[in-house]
């Protein structure tokens, strides 16, 4: 077995025109499909890393007016699809007045329940007396993080306004919550919705009204997330079929990127193909041409005692140590082309992405699986060499 290899070894570079052309025909099609992989990873990740960074993009929102209890919410909860869902009020009474504790500037802002595992949140824990707000409405107020606010309600038909005191959990930033929005539980949501259905909330100062303890809670929709983007559509679909109502989501967006993402992997493929079919020709016919070019070699071979299996491991080597040597020479040729890329076209990835963009794991199977193809070609030039009759070849060269 070593002398077969050392003897591979020494022939391959002997005759090292024939593996420099090899080498050279294996990096002229690695190369470019490396570079197209490369670009397809980098500006298909850069367009998912958008989506991603914005929580809101797996957002679904019920739209109309329905009816929903505790037993809904849990339903929705216990989805596989689910990864946040709570209930919301009235649309009609998602409106605040919103400013630091004895201060005296206020902002209207928009009220939109939230919870612990929101993703617009970050994973931040988050409890009862907790508010988070946009970082528009933070600017204008000059709140930070820690900052105890009060949030004013007032109704036509009431002669007090309900006044609620919380602390700023979180200050999102504006690609995640954009506009003058507060993020509050959805406790206080539906407290100032019994505040304008003239409750008596004596706990606030509030003493006129309707007894509390006569109101049954009834929310107007839900505000759901999706774990995942490829999940978006097929929790949107649930929800309409399970509650027979309309729902608001960036579905056709989601959509148009992993379809974009589908038609880039297919056209790579169908590249790849092309390109490999033209190689195995190349390589099949290459080794196979060596293998009739060195018959009486491997005829001498045969003569002096190898056996037919360990002759046929002779093109099997050179096929193995060719295709080191063109992946060694395609992967530094890429690594130029894809600096030169970076240059040239980089600065249009935004958040600091690159352009080109091939993981160890990639690199590792386009290793294995051209060693495996090379190695695949030297088979048929392996045959040839088992079948020589060394004495028929000698004959011939006598």
């Amino acid at each position: 077995m070593r002398l077969v290899i050392w003897l591979a070894l020494r022939d391959l570079l002997r005759d090292r025109v024939h593996l420099i052309c090899n080498v050279a025909v294996l990096a002229g099609v690695l190369v470019p499909l490396l570079v197209l992989f490369g670009v397809k990873n980098g500006v298909y990740q850069a367009l998912i890393g958008r989506l991603l960074d914005n929580p809101a993009t797996m957002q679904i929102d019920t739209a109309g007016n329905s009816a929903f209890g505790e037993a809904d919410i849990a339903e929705v909860r216990g989805w596989p699809q689910t990864a946040f869902a709570t209930l919301k009020t009235r649309a009609l009474f998602d409106y605040v007045n919103i400013r630091a504790v004895g201060g005296r500037e206020k902002r209207e802002a928009v009220l939109e329940p939230t919870g612990t595992g929101d993703p617009i949140l970050g994973g931040a824990a988050f409890g009862p007396e907790d508010v988070a707000i946009s970082a528009a409405l933070a600017d204008q107020l000059r709140l930070a993080v820690g900052s105890e606010v009060e949030l004013v309600t007032q109704a036509d038909d009431r002669p007090r306004q309900l006044r609620l005191t919380a602390t700023v959990r979180l200050v999102a930033p504006a690609e995640r919550l954009s506009g003058r929005v507060v993020l509050a539980d959805i406790g206080k949501l539906d407290l100032i919705e019994a505040f304008y259905d003239s409750y008596a909330l004596p706990d606030h100062g509030i003493t006129a009204g309707k007894p509390l303890s006569e109101r049954s809670p009834s929310f107007e929709g839900m505000r759901v997330f999706a774990g995942s983007l490829e999940t978006v559509a097929p929790l949107q679909a649930r929800i309409e079929q399970r509650f027979g109502l309309r729902t608001e989501a960036r579905v056709a967006e989601i959509e148009s990127t992993l379809a974009l993402g589908r038609n880039l992997d297919l056209a790579l493929a169908l590249t790849a193909t092309v390109a490999g079919m033209g190689l195995a020709a190349s390589l099949i016919f290459g080794f196979w041409g060596e293998v009739a070019r060195k018959r009486r070699m491997i005829a001498t071979l045969g003569l002096l005692g190898l056996r037919p299996r360990l002759v046929s491991l002779f093109p099997l080597i050179q096929g193995f140590i060719t295709a080191v040597a063109g992946l060694a020479v395609s992967f530094i040729a890429f690594l130029l082309a894809a600096a030169a890329a970076e240059r040239l076209f980089g600065g249009g990835i935004a958040d600091g992405g690159r352009l080109v963009v091939i993981g160890g794991r990639d690199a590792a199977l386009i290793c294995l699986g051209t060693l495996g193809f090379v190695t695949a070609a030297a088979l048929f030039a392996a045959r040839a060499a088992q079948r020589l009759d060394p004495a028929s070849v000698l004959r011939e060269w006598s």
